[in-house]
């Protein structure tokens, strides 16, 4: 539960720090183009397509001089059928499309399934000697060659067109340390609010119970100077922790907080060692993009 809401919190920061970027735009793109040539009743396997867990669609465009069926089969499938021809009527055809000569063809495919663009020449080769250019012979005895149909496919891929560049995000590491415990409170600059909900995320590990606090910098310094104050200093912040020796917390800050600094101190005198570790979830890439919270 505790890593579904960091989650949760995680992505509302980001959309509310990147809410005056325009969204990235996505469309189909021209990829690549194939030009095959076709005797009368032949097949062409094009491209495989290998969906994710969740599917995915294709987006081909095709020109034919002669009428053409156009499929996706499962490419396993299609790879036995040539090993195989008795196997050949137990074959799916998805997405089919017959008569083709012009078109702009498109599946949903199914999910972690590899399937293969197939393209069927409908021409009947009747009498033709040979494959390839076949040559048919006329009652005159004349001969005379049945042409190849020449069929273009012009693949495409679902990519970003407008605004592609955009802020990235990724966890930064602010303090990871190992040190002795003494009675001086130990003190870290760690955090200027780059954005509201800005997460920070510690982890303790010590010997001793242990208090930690992250206060605005000005009051941290206050009570390093005069521990005496440290009560007074604790009530003004809720991103505290007392009497711990084992444990991981977050806090979020805002930017009208200002810097901010971790105050560690052990509620028992000690000589060993305490393990701290504190990181922050931000913008790390493109961050020029972003509009400073409260401007337009």
């Amino acid at each position: 539960m505790r890593i579904r809401v960091l989650t949760l919190f995680v992505c509302a920061w980001i959309a509310s720090a990147s809410a005056q970027v325009p969204p990235r735009t996505f469309d189909w793109v021209r990829a690549s183009d194939e030009v095959v040539q076709l005797d009368p009743a032949d097949y062409h396997a094009g491209r495989v397509y290998r969906p994710g867990p969740d599917g995915g669609n294709m987006h081909v465009i095709i020109q034919s001089k002669q009428p053409v069926t156009v499929a996706m089969v499962n490419t396993e499938s299609w790879n036995t059928a040539q090993q195989h021809p008795e196997v050949w009527g137990n074959m799916e055809f998805r997405c089919l499309r017959e008569h083709v000569t012009s078109t702009t063809y498109e599946c949903n495919l199914p999910p972690r399934e590899a399937t293969t663009l197939v393209i069927h020449d409908e021409r009947t080769p009747e009498r033709a000697i040979v494959r390839g250019i076949g040559a048919i012979l006329s009652q005159s005895g004349t001969r005379v060659f049945m042409s190849p149909n020449d069929v273009q496919i012009t693949y495409h891929s679902w990519s970003c067109v407008a605004n592609c560049i955009q802020p990235e995000y990724g966890w930064v590491r602010l303090v990871k340390e190992k040190y002795e415990l003494s009675a001086v409170p130990k003190l870290y600059s760690i955090l200027t609010p780059e954005g509201d909900g800005q997460k920070l995320w510690m982890k303790i590990k010590a010997p001793v119970p242990m208090t930690l606090a992250v206060l605005p910098s000005a009051a941290a310094d206050q009570v390093y100077d005069k521990p005496e104050q440290l009560s007074s200093a604790l009530a003004q912040t809720s991103c505290k922790q007392r009497g711990v020796q084992s444990m991981e917390f977050d806090c979020l800050f805002n930017v009208a907080d200002g810097p901010q600094s971790l105050l560690i101190l052990p509620d028992l005198k000690s000589h060993k060692k305490a393990e701290i570790e504190v990181q922050t979830f931000k913008c790390v890439e493109h961050c020029e993009l972003l509009v400073p919270t409260g401007q337009p």
